[in-house]
C-alpha cells in the first residue's frame, strides 16, 4: 500500500496542513497543531470526527466542507 504525502490547503487565507490517513479520512493541522479529523461522505459533504472517539458527528459546518473541497481540489491536479 502507498503512503500518501502530507500537503498543505488554503481557505480564507488559512493554511492546514493536511495529512491523508485511510479511508478517506484526514487529521488537519492549523498553525502546526492538529485542529481535526474529517472524513469525505460525498463529494461535497465532510464529516468532522469526534476527537475522543473519531467517529462522525453529522452536523453541517461550513469550514469543514471547504476544507474537503480544497481536498478534492488538490487531489484532482496530481
Amino acid at each position: 500500500m502507498q503512503t500518501k504525502e502530507p500537503f498543505d490547503v488554503t481557505f480564507n487565507d488559512v493554511d492546514y496542513a493536511v495529512f491523508p490517513e485511510e479511508d478517506n479520512t484526514y487529521t488537519i493541522f492549523k498553525d502546526g497543531v492538529e485542529y481535526i479529523k474529517i472524513m469525505k461522505d460525498t463529494e461535497s459533504s465532510w464529516l468532522k470526527l469526534d476527537p475522543e472517539t473519531e467517529l462522525p458527528r453529522f452536523e453541517a459546518d461550513d469550514e469543514i466542507n471547504a476544507i474537503g473541497k480544497e481536498i478534492i481540489a488538490y487531489q484532482s491536479s496530481l
